[in-house]
């Protein structure tokens, strides 16, 4: 995890310019580098490092000996780089992974590259031979990029926006920021003033399909046919391989656990590929919540059951309002779920940040995209529709679960890793009978607690226990974070305001005083940049006026029960 800026093409003097790409030094607290590039004045790098791998060379832009016209800029981890490194006899001249990227562009060009990358990755990869700048991202944008261009040629990119926003060029006052679209490459010719012209935006994966990198990877053949003791014995096969190649680190692992049953089964298959591995220190696992939270006492359940060293983060409501607004200042979001789930998840991080030397830290996001985990899943129409809407869901990622889950632990220096969004598992998963995949017995993700059913790796009553949003999960059940919230709100925002929201903010005008107030503080961090959020997260199919799971009528807890 590190942060990327760069720009090409600046009217403006540059070391005025790179004090925006300070704006994200939080995302590398390592090291950091700022370097022209020769020839051109007017384009320059900035980066910002985590040493997570290679501390020695692992320093950026990479430019190796054999290739002095070659510049690389990344974000991320390449887990096949060393399987791809052998089958090609790539001679490599540092141990960073992002090496891979360069060798592979040189032998067969961007589109061979960006979909030989098992892994992770923003990218901005310059050949001033050919005079190209090339930009990519991971099929979910589980690593963040954003651009600004303006018409004369101008190009800004940054790994979040916060760093593009400030940016001043002369035929463009206030700059267009947009996120830079997942599974995607950009290909963009250089011109000899620094200038860029876009060639082509390319769409080089969908979630659905097997990845080409599947070629070279050593996982054990999968069992064909959709018979359910086959089935399931692959969804363990490649869900345990997905763990095992995200150990890559010289870093120590951490795991976030909610006691659900996503971070569970990531903690528990961490533990194991972490002893057959024979790493030397234990495991620590994380937990926050406020005094009689759900979350706490299962999560308690399950380190106990594993044997990890826990630690468990207890808050208030103030410390969660308090954190609010640098909450939403490091998301540059105000959609309302993401930021009500982030508080969590930020105060946590600042915790391991402070107080451990865990750094690589596994969590269990995309499942429910992945698995038809949310509540709502049970009014779908059909198997088909679950289906499209879970796809939906996984597009959408970058906007709401994956962006709460980088920023929030990016914030605070740590990388954040997901094994449930691999490649081979995901797609997988994707591949089998909608009729499979959908709610069964009134249970959420069915097939893959029926997986792990017989395995041993958590608690029984852990595998079958039914959805809690995180942000519900991490509160009391007779009083939760959002009842907090909404208490909150209703002195901050008035009825006069909420009847002037439309005037206001005619673009995803709040509905909700809630909603409003989160809009208010991202205004002020981020004014005129609404439009980053296409829309509001919201359950299907049922008339949901909150996205809090315990707003819906499925919802059990054990206080119902």
């Amino acid at each position: 995890m590190c942060g990327i800026w760069a720009l090409f093409g600046s009217d403006d003097c540059l070391s005025v310019q790179c004090l925006s790409a300070m704006k994200i030094a939080h995302r590398g607290p390592d090291a950091f580098r700022f370097e022209n590039v020769n020839g051109y004045t007017n384009c320059c790098f900035g980066f910002h490092r985590l040493a997570v791998v290679d501390p020695l060379f692992g320093m950026q832009p990479i430019r190796l000996k054999k290739y002095p016209y070659l510049w690389l800029c990344y974000n991320g981890e390449i887990y096949n780089h060393k399987a791809l490194q052998q089958h090609f006899e790539f001679e490599y001249q540092t141990k960073v992974d992002g090496e891979i990227i360069l060798h592979l562009y040189d032998k067969g060009g961007i589109e061979q590259t960006i979909c030989l990358l098992d892994g992770v990755f923003a990218f901005i990869l310059l050949d001033t031979a050919n005079k190209k700048v090339f930009l990519g991202r991971d099929t979910y944008g589980v690593r963040p990029l954003f651009k600004a261009m303006t018409e004369d040629g101008f190009l800004a990119v940054c790994s979040e926006a916060k760093g593009l926003v400030t940016l001043k060029h002369s035929t463009a006052p206030f700059l267009k920021v947009e996120p830079f679209l997942p599974g995607h490459y950009e290909v963009l010719d250089l011109k000899p003033n620094g200038k860029v012209a876009s060639v082509e935006m390319v769409k080089y994966h969908h979630c659905r399909d097997e990845p080409l990198h599947v070629l070279y990877d050593s996982v054990e053949k999968l069992f064909p046919g959709f018979e359910i003791e086959t089935v399931k014995t692959n969804l363990r096969i490649l869900f345990d391989n997905a763990v095992k190649k995200r150990l890559m680190t010289d870093r120590r692992i951490g795991c976030l656990l909610s006691g659900g049953l996503d971070s569970s089964l990531v903690a528990a298959t961490l533990l194991k590929q972490l002893k057959e591995a024979q790493v030397q220190y234990a495991l620590q696992t994380f937990a926050i919540g406020m005094e009689d939270s759900p979350d706490l006492l299962a999560a308690r359940k399950v380190a106990n059951h594993i044997g990890s060293e826990h630690h468990e983060v207890l808050f208030n409501s103030e410390e969660g309002i308090q954190a609010l607004d640098e909450v939403i200042f490091s998301l540059e979001t105000y959609d309302i779920t993401t930021v009500r789930a982030s508080v969590g998840m930020y105060l946590i991080s600042k915790y391991i940040r402070k107080n451990t030397d865990s750094v690589v830290i596994f969590s269990g996001e995309g499942s429910d995209e992945l698995t038809q985990g949310y509540i709502y899943f049970h009014k779908a129409p059909s198997p088909e529709k679950a289906e499209e809407e879970s796809e939906r869901l996984l597009k959408e990622l970058y906007l709401f679960d994956v962006l709460r889950a980088d920023r929030t632990t990016a914030a605070h220096g740590l990388e954040l890793r997901v094994p449930f969004l691999d490649h081979r598992f995901s797609s997988y998963y994707l591949s089998l009978p909608p009729e499979m995949r959908i709610p069964k017995n009134g249970i959420e993700k069915h097939l893959l607690r029926e997986a792990f059913e017989d395995s041993n790796l958590i608690p029984k009553e852990i595998l079958w226990r039914p959805k809690e949003a995180f942000s519900d999960g991490i509160t009391s059940v007779k009083n939760s974070w959002f009842q907090i919230l909404q208490e909150y709100v209703e002195h901050q925002v008035d009825d006069a305001m909420m009847a002037a929201a439309a005037q206001k903010f005619p673009f995803n005008t709040p509905q909700t005083k809630e909603g409003y107030y989160y809009r208010q503080i991202f205004e002020q961090h981020y004014p005129g940049r609404a439009d980053w959020l296409t829309h509001y997260w919201m359950p299907k199919w049922i008339n949901a006026t909150d996205p809090s799971a315990r707003t819906l009528s499925h919802y059990k807890s054990a206080a119902k029960a």
